[in-house]
């Protein structure tokens, strides 16, 4: 029974975190007028995109649970609408938070950077203990109501589906609004990033909390209780119920690990920003692991293959995000390289960035074929779940770093559009720097354990349909794999296409209105609800394709095709869509901060034809890094689970 408590107790838990965290930010000051309009015009445009973007997805959630219902069970469709429902609250809820702090972290930063990095944090800790609590609750809650965990898959399926979405249409509204703004602004007009005469400001600052936030608190939602149903999904059958349980006990340490690592948080005297948030991420995986191994000798019998198959896992997260703190740092040799290459031009600074990019992916394979390899031979395909919890188990903290990113960013705009001074944007600037390189790091840990969770869900897949091998020879199966292949593509395809479209768009409006000598000399606001609206309209349009793919294509495959192809195509996705999302977001991290490296002095500084390269390349790497690339990692884990849903019809 006590088994049983603890993924209770650790949900609420972090809730009412959350909820302290919540209060204590609200208590900080806003500071002038000026800052608190700003905000509001952020914090309006955001919700009225969120608002519109759930209308949608309330349409498209009930018509598919009253498929799951006539096809399936209502059970599956009732956990269906539950994980739908705690994806988007949880978005909700970080968003709400994210748009509450920005003014708050400007105006902390008048006092020092550790004030701005202290409101910051805090509010990227409510967006992760937020997405911890309701999803080990929610998880928790359908098993004790259904008590079968073959109707869990509908639970992640609905929190797939809502990640997808949000993730998607968030990054199509963020980058073009981005790429819209530089263009027309730094690029075109010369004048400088978040300039309130440009009228896509705002957008811009908009899409960091609709993309960053709730885009990637739905998307690491969806990741963090798919990896748990997995791990219980395989444990019940090899384990028993303790095999059941272990993944929900384990987040539960991780939960409680997050929350002291938050306390570990600390700018002390000539440090960085990014060393306080590694020190926060390091201590909490290791109150994890040492709190673990006790919790596996208790409940597993003292089965040390389980604990080292956990512990490779969490280890795991831990490197791949260093090796994309590497390849992204500003401070460090590969994005060093992007910079100096854009001395002779963007050709080159492009070149650079997307070879970095490749380079990048292989650390991050190499340590999960080692995590695998590792896992399997210790636990077997149990280990490899378990693994995947472990590498997942801290994201209350690790979350929280990723989504300080937007925040800071936000802040960063504010004091330009405001007017703090320069030695308060040179604070929000610094903060707004770490926030690029630890977004990857979350990036790296969504991607590695979207490997992870696949494969492991690939198992229950073979299982389910009697697939002991795949034979390769099967002409359907080879046609699997290369649709499974092509797919990541495919998907990537629409999504940048999408960020194109919408970036010309914003473009065209933006040069309408600097056509107005007012608004240029600053005598006129210019219209930011229009280039609102443009990015809105466009993402909720242009989501839908891309995300009916992910949904529509392995239910072909395994129709037309059969169950064994239907497992090619799933092993085809994940070895492209692992690659595909590292290089991107990586790549893209790279593209960013060369950018920034050169905007602090560097090669010419702010200005300069080397600048000018940068911001070409940053381009590029923005609908890469923000959209495209983080989108993979929920299509191979939703194609997953659309065919262990559906995998009835397949037989």
């Amino acid at each position: 029974m006590e088994q049983q408590i603890i993924p209770f107790i650790a949900g609420i838990l972090a809730l009412l975190f959350a909820a302290y965290l919540t209060k204590r930010i609200r208590k900080k000051e806003k500071g002038s007028e000026k800052i608190r309009e700003i905000s509001g015009l952020i914090h309006d445009g955001a919700m009225s995109y969120l608002h519109a973007q759930y209308r949608v997805l309330a349409v498209f959630v009930v018509v598919v649970a009253l498929i799951l219902a006539v096809i399936l069970n209502t059970g599956t469709a009732l956990a269906f609408v539950f994980g739908a429902f705690l994806s988007a609250l949880a978005g909700l809820i970080g968003m709400r938070t994210a748009t509450d702090s920005n003014a708050r972290t400007a105006n902390a930063c008048k006092n020092s950077i550790s004030s701005g990095l202290g409101v910051a944090f805090s509010s990227g800790s409510v967006m992760g203990m937020s997405v911890v609590g309701l999803g080990l609750l929610g998880v928790a809650i359908s098993y004790l109501i259904f008590a079968d965990v073959s109707v869990l898959f509908g639970f992640g399926f609905g929190a797939s589906s809502i990640a997808l979405f949000a993730r998607v249409g968030g990054g199509i509204y963020t980058k073009a609004a981005d790429v819209g703004a530089d263009l027309a602004g730094k690029v075109e007009a010369g004048i400088p990033e978040d300039d309130p005469r440009n009228p896509a400001v705002i957008a811009d600052n908009v899409g960091d909390n609709v993309g960053d936030v709730a885009g990637m608190g739905a998307d690491l939602f969806e990741s963090y209780v798919d990896s748990i149903i997995a791990a219980m999904a395989i444990g019940i059958v090899v384990m028993g119920v303790s095999g059941l349980w272990l993944p929900m006990i384990i987040a539960g340490i991780g939960i409680l690990a997050s929350i002291l690592g938050t306390f570990f948080v600390k700018l002390w005297k000539g440090k960085n920003p990014g060393t306080a948030l590694n020190t926060g991420i390091f201590a909490a995986a290791i109150i994890t692991a040492i709190i673990s191994y006790f919790v596996v000798d208790v409940f597993m019998g003292g089965r040390i293959g389980i604990y080292i198959s956990l512990l490779s896992g969490l280890v795991a997260g831990i490197i791949i995000g260093l090796a994309a703190q590497y390849y992204t740092s500003p401070h460090k040799g590969p994005t060093k390289s992007i910079a100096e290459a854009a001395k002779t031009g963007a050709g080159t600074n492009v070149i650079t960035g997307i070879a970095v990019g490749m380079k990048s992916t292989l650390i991050p394979v190499l340590v999960v074929c080692a995590t695998i390899a590792a896992s399997f031979y210790f636990a077997g395909i149990y280990g490899i779940a378990i693994a995947a919890v472990g590498m997942l188990s801290t994201l209350g903290i690790t979350l929280a770093t990723d989504t300080y990113g937007p925040v800071a960013d936000n802040a960063a705009g504010i004091s330009e559009m405001v007017g703090l001074g320069s030695e308060v944007r040179k604070r929000a600037e610094a903060l707004d720097a770490v926030g690029n390189t630890t977004a990857a790091i979350g990036k790296g840990f969504a991607i590695g354990s979207a490997a992870l969770t696949a494969l492991a869900l690939f198992s229950v897949y073979g299982t389910v349909v009697g697939l002991t091998t795949i034979n390769i020879i099967n002409p359907a199966v080879i046609i699997g794999i290369f649709i499974g292949a092509l797919l990541p593509f495919l998907f990537s395809s629409f999504t940048m296409q999408a960020v194109g479209k919408t970036a010309h768009e914003m473009v065209k409006e933006v040069r309408r209105q600097f056509k107005n000598k007012d608004i240029m000399k600053g005598k006129k606001k210019p219209d930011y609800e229009k280039c609102i609206s443009i990015s809105t309209s466009a993402a909720l349009r242009q989501m839908v394709a891309p995300s009916l793919l992910a949904v529509v294509t392995p239910i072909l495959v395994g129709l037309l095709l059969g169950a064994e192809a239907l497992g090619g195509m799933l092993a085809g996705a994940v070895a492209t869509g692992f690659l595909l999302a590292l290089m991107m977001a990586n790549a893209g991290g790279a593209w960013d901060n060369a950018k920034k490296y050169i905007e602090a002095g560097n090669l010419g500084g702010k200005g300069s034809d080397a600048h000018k390269a940068a911001i070409a390349g940053d381009m590029v790497g923005d609908s890469w890094k923000d959209c495209s690339g983080p989108s993979l990692n929920i299509l191979i884990k939703l194609i997953s689970i659309v065919a262990l849903i559906f995998a009835s019809l397949f037989l």
